[in-house]
């Protein structure tokens, strides 16, 4: 065998037991008992040290130096492998198996602090956290930016400067529009109480009119929804709420646009690093172009109030039109997950500023309540009612994804970009939609993008896709379009 097969081999054991561990996290948050947290910790240390061991093995190293593939695959597969052996090299095995083990424990402690509205009960272990993951920024960036280093993680060749200057030319528009909208009437809400196990069911429906392939899927339920694993297991998880199904349903979709990118990449990848989303950021484009431009558009929520109407009978919504307005109303609301397509970047960058100023030191966890808190006031005008609703609200710090929320927005941006091409290529897609078939739309983006998974590199990903320079300029223009037509502006 060739240095390059040796490597690819070993690579795919390696990928293989990175899958097993992702089914581990799967099972935490879905089924596992709650009594299991300790033991479930040194689990994730144990695989983690392991992991840790076979992605810094020297014989990685012998291999790339000597491998010289032909073709561009190979070559891509290399620059992925080496990304990744460079990075892990610089992070001590022990430091490692330290930060798998506190995160893991860290995420049943965020639960229960959440259950409970108890702050105290969490920044302890969020201290631990923020610490282990500064010493692990510290050691990648090597005297380089600590939170550039985090992000590299989730969003390859960006920097936290980078993502900087597109807030701050998204931030001015999106405030003007958000306080247009909120100066006009709201739409009709829903009225009524839609039960658990109906929800359910249209839930699993609409991840099956998106293209999710329940053969080598599933749909549970859990406190955050997420996506989990890659290639032939890709598993996703909603949540319910009896007073509002939209938040079961969008959340299904959203989650089955992660989940459809990874189903769909070329299986010859399988188990190899081309073998997953090449990055956050374009995985968010995925998710949010499925759940926004598509489920959102007034042909799909023409199908789906007809679904709805089937499925719950009279909800309190005169017809398809009033429908449309109130499933992409904009209100007032503490939730990132639940926040409308006008708002939800503003969550981003409340977010992104304080995860910055925590790996630079200045901002303190034990100060991390109260800096949310006026944040979250001069951002949108009223204060947070209980921790669930501020900064216990999300997962991500808990298991210390620092570097990872700013990809949210990111996403959006070329959510954006996609959309105004995919519109220009599949000209006859709002019929399609308002017939609940999304296979113009989804066969597009698996063809022009989720086919390719890591094969290039992010912002060439999305501007080989979409023909353009990522920028949020479309995505500004279709908020401000189609706020602008809703709400008479």
């Amino acid at each position: 065998m060739s240095a390059y097969d040796d490597l690819m081999a070993f690579q795919r054991e390696t990928s293989a037991l990175g899958q097993i561990a992702g089914r581990l996290g799967w099972d935490q948050e879905t089924v596992m008992p709650r009594g299991a947290t300790p033991q479930r910790a040194e689990e994730m240390a144990a695989i983690e040290a392991v992991l840790h061991a076979r992605r810094s093995d020297p014989r990685v190293a012998e291999w790339l130096e000597q491998a010289d593939p032909q073709d561009d695959v190979g070559k891509a597969q290399l620059r992925e492998i080496r990304r990744s052996y460079e990075r892990t090299i610089k992070v001590p095995a022990d430091l490692a198996k330290a930060i798998a083990r506190v995160t893991s424990a860290a995420q049943g402690t965020w639960a229960q602090a959440r259950a409970h509205e108890d702050v105290a009960a969490f920044l302890p272990v969020l201290q631990e956290v923020v610490a282990l993951k500064r010493e692990e920024g510290a050691a990648l960036a090597q005297g380089g930016d600590i939170y550039d280093a985090m992000v590299e993680d989730y969003e390859p060749y960006t920097t936290g400067t980078q993502i900087a200057r597109i807030f701050d030319q998204m931030r001015p528009r999106l405030v003007a529009l958000r306080a247009a909208v909120l100066d006009k009437a709201r739409p009709a809400a829903l009225t009524g109480t839609f039960d658990e196990p109906t929800q359910l069911r249209l839930s699993q429906k609409l991840a099956e009119t998106f293209g999710y392939d329940l053969t080598t899927g599933r749909v549970d339920k859990a406190v955050h929804p997420f996506s989990s694993g890659s290639g032939l297991d890709v598993r996703i998880t909603t949540r319910t709420n009896e007073a509002d199904p939209f938040n079961c349903f969008y959340s299904t979709i959203h989650e089955v646009g992660h989940a459809a990118y990874e189903q769909n990449i070329d299986p010859a990848y399988l188990l190899t690093p081309l073998g997953q989303g090449v990055s956050m950021g374009v995985h968010e484009s995925q998710s949010r172009i499925y759940e926004n431009q598509l489920g959102r558009s007034r042909a799909f929520t023409g199908w789906l109030f007809e679904q709805m109407t089937d499925a719950f009978g009279d909800f309190g919504i005169a017809d398809a039109d009033a429908f449309y307005a109130t499933v992409n109303g904009v209100h007032n609301g503490y939730i990132r997950t639940e926040a409308d397509e006008v708002q939800y970047n503003l969550h981003i960058m409340l977010r992104f500023d304080l995860e910055r100023a925590l790996m630079s030191g200045d901002l303190q966890v034990s100060d991390l309540e109260a800096a949310w808190n006026d944040r979250f006031k001069a951002d949108f005008g009223y204060g947070v009612d209980r921790p669930s609703n501020g900064c216990l609200q999300d997962v991500h710090w808990s298991v210390g994804l620092f570097g990872y929320f700013p990809t949210y927005a990111l996403g959006n941006v070329y959510a954006g970009c996609l959309n105004q091409a995919l519109r220009a290529a599949v000209p006859g897609l709002g019929g399609q939609l308002a017939q609940g078939d999304t296979s113009g739309a989804t066969g597009w983006l698996r063809d022009n993008l989720q086919c390719y998974g890591g094969l290039y590199a992010p912002r060439d990903t999305i501007q080989r896709a979409s023909g353009v320079e990522p920028g949020p300029e479309p995505l500004l223009e279709y908020l401000e379009q189609k706020f602008g037509a809703l709400y008479e502006l």
